[in-house]
């Protein structure tokens, strides 16, 4: 194999690689969780308790929706973290 066709075949690589990891308007938990390096399951509670901004959005698999995270609360949870869970206190 030539240094030119190795070149080649190393560009390509790095394209692919770019195009999975582009910004995207909505991440699934497992996307989410990827990115932050932590587990589905604990992303998933983030998002139920309102430590994440989250909105469920209909997954077309099963009759249960999906949590659907935007990239602006991607960027402002590797800014700030977590939000702060607001206590209501009923009496």
């Amino acid at each position: 194999m030539s240094l030119e066709q190795r070149l080649e075949r190393i560009e390509s690589l790095l394209v692919a690689l770019v195009r999975r990891e582009q910004k995207k308007d909505w991440y699934s938990v497992e996307e989410f969780a990827r990115l932050v390096g932590r587990s589905p399951f604990t992303c998933r509670e983030w998002c139920r308790l309102g430590r994440i901004e989250a909105s469920k959005k209909a997954s077309g698999r099963g009759a249960f929706a999906a949590w659907a995270i935007s990239h602006a609360e991607l960027l402002r949870f590797q800014r700030e973290g977590l939000r702060q869970v607001s206590r209501n206190s009923s009496t």
